[in-house]
């Protein structure tokens, strides 16, 4: 048991803050987070944090803005209980797709949600296979960024270490992601050329690479409408593949997302639980969810006692 550290956590994902508190082994911090009638958010930290290294377990999640407001004002409320370090542990990083300007006046929200977090009083953020690596950026404070690979490898390499195996990336900004898979399982890679005309609407227009006869794995960091992802998935197929299956660190699922998984010719989608899965995507037979509880609780260790986090993708 660790002196002088505590784990505290919103409405967002209190599931997998209780499993880090498990691995870690301390207690789930005591904090009341609910609502005013008007909707306003309200916390309470209901024991001693004087000095202590505390870390607030939150992802912003949908409902986006009221998990992101939870995060805002915990990290305030221990900030002005003399909290010694607040470090905000996201999982998953929401408005993270919104980290440049694409189009004259619009904004880069990305960059907002990291000075309101700063602003809030966290002293460090870690977060979990960004959208956009640049993010890191975006904060005046140091940050983690950790990966969802051991996780994800360790199940391919149970599931998969028969098959001739291609990782696909739906895009060709996911090809670092499906480069270090495809060197770590000693496999073959494949590109997916797309072109998006909408927000959340795509266009798959062809494949870079030899997908016949194998086992096709499509990776990205989140899946929402999963409209690129069954389009993929589509084209993959029709391309030779044996078997088509896909991995993804944040199940967002939004929308008609769920649907179109199971009308796909997906045979499995392997997940983390950063985000808690809907009602809906809790029926879906072909959703595999894996927890990254153990490697956010070691993350918490290693940051409590200044050792390296790197070394976990080592």
């Amino acid at each position: 048991m660790f002196k002088a550290l505590t784990i505290f956590t919103g409405n967002a994902n209190r599931k997998l803050a209780e499993e880090i508190c498990q691995y870690v082994e301390v207690p789930l911090g005591n904090a009341k987070v609910s609502k005013f009638s008007d909707g306003e958010c309200w916390v309470e930290i209901g024991e001693n944090v004087r000095g202590l290294n505390v870390f607030v377990v939150q992802p912003t999640c949908p409902p986006v803005n009221q998990n992101l407001m939870e995060l805002l004002v915990m990290i305030d409320a221990l900030k002005r209980a003399s909290a010694g370090a607040i470090i905000a542990i996201i999982p998953y990083f929401g408005y993270a797709r919104q980290d440049r300007k694409v189009k004259p006046r619009t904004p880069i929200s990305s960059k907002l949600v990291a000075d309101l977090i700063t602003a809030a009083g966290a002293d460090r953020v870690l977060a979990m296979d960004l959208h956009a690596g640049q993010i890191q950026g975006f904060f005046n404070c140091p940050f983690d960024h950790l990966f969802a690979l051991p996780v994800l490898m360790d199940y391919m390499k149970e599931h998969f270490h028969n098959d001739d195996v291609v990782f696909v990336s739906p895009d060709a900004g996911g090809v670092e992601r499906a480069r270090a898979y495809s060197k770590r399982l000693k496999s073959t890679l494949a590109i997916i050329d797309k072109r998006r005309d909408t927000p959340n609407v795509s266009a798959v227009m062809n494949i870079i690479g030899d997908v016949k006869n194998k086992t096709a794995v499509l990776l990205d960091d989140m899946i929402d409408t999963a409209g690129t992802l069954t389009q993929a998935a589509q084209v993959v197929h029709k391309n030779g593949a044996t078997r088509v299956l896909a991995a993804a660190s944040h199940p967002v699922l939004s929308g008609p997302a769920v649907g179109r998984i199971e009308d796909s010719c997906l045979e499995e989608v392997i997940v983390t639980n950063s985000i808690p899965l809907n009602e809906e995507a809790r029926k879906c037979q072909k959703l595999k969810v894996l927890s990254v509880a153990k490697l956010l609780g070691e993350a918490i260790k290693r940051i409590h006692h200044g050792d390296s986090i790197s070394s976990l993708f080592d």
